[in-house]
């Protein structure tokens, strides 16, 4: 079954990404993913840009309305994603607690909706 993996993290570990702890924080996440490369789990993912350059889109009755930054700031802010395939939701969790942002910011865990259900529902 497919997961989605959305990672939560807070401002100052974010912040990380590009300071003087750098290196180490990257070397986490890429030792994370490879250990769920290794057992073939990994569908697709990536990790996003910071919050500040998000731009929201609404459409409305007179049109799109889009807004851009900046927004109020969250106490953790979504870092990147990556979707799954495991045997059920005990190994997603055991892959989302293996995160290295799950002990300053969060993990959600989430079912893909599978593609013939999307497509009736549609």
């Amino acid at each position: 079954m497919q997961y989605a993996l959305l990672y939560f993290e807070t401002p100052s570990e974010y912040a990380r990404r590009n300071g003087p702890d750098a290196d180490t924080y990257w070397a986490a996440w890429t030792n994370y993913m490879a250990m769920m490369r290794e057992k073939g789990i990994v569908q697709g993912g990536n990790a996003l840009q910071p919050a500040e350059t998000r731009t929201l889109v609404r459409a409305s009755e007179t049109g799109r309305v889009v807004e851009d930054g900046p927004f109020a700031e969250a106490r953790e802010e979504l870092g990147g994603f990556v979707i799954i395939d495991v045997a059920d939701l005990d190994e997603a969790l055991a892959m989302a607690e293996a995160a290295p942002c799950a002990k300053a910011g969060h993990v959600e865990v989430r079912p893909v909706l599978a593609p013939q259900a999307a497509e009736a529902a549609a």
